[in-house]
């Protein structure tokens, strides 16, 4: 794939469609520029989100959520 871009003033350039789609890049992504030194050429890469799960505690109800919500404005009102 030969894609020709121009770059601005600021240094700035487009990603082609065509290479956009093969990586998965979309609007607002991070993207990793890579110089190979080697073989003198700048790479980009598409910055893996990451997911980050926590999970604190047990698994609680809704019930078990309502009743503790009860609980609390007794005791801040009494």
């Amino acid at each position: 794939m030969n894609n020709l871009v121009k770059v601005t003033r600021n240094y700035q350039i487009t990603v082609p469609a065509t290479v956009r789609e093969k990586l998965g890049i979309k609007e607002g992504d991070l993207v990793r520029i890579v110089y190979d030194e080697s073989e003198g050429v700048a790479k980009i890469m598409p910055v893996k989100k990451k997911r980050i799960t926590v999970r604190l505690g047990r698994k609680i109800s809704v019930e078990e959520i309502e009743e503790l919500i009860e609980e609390a404005l007794n005791e801040a009102t009494s």
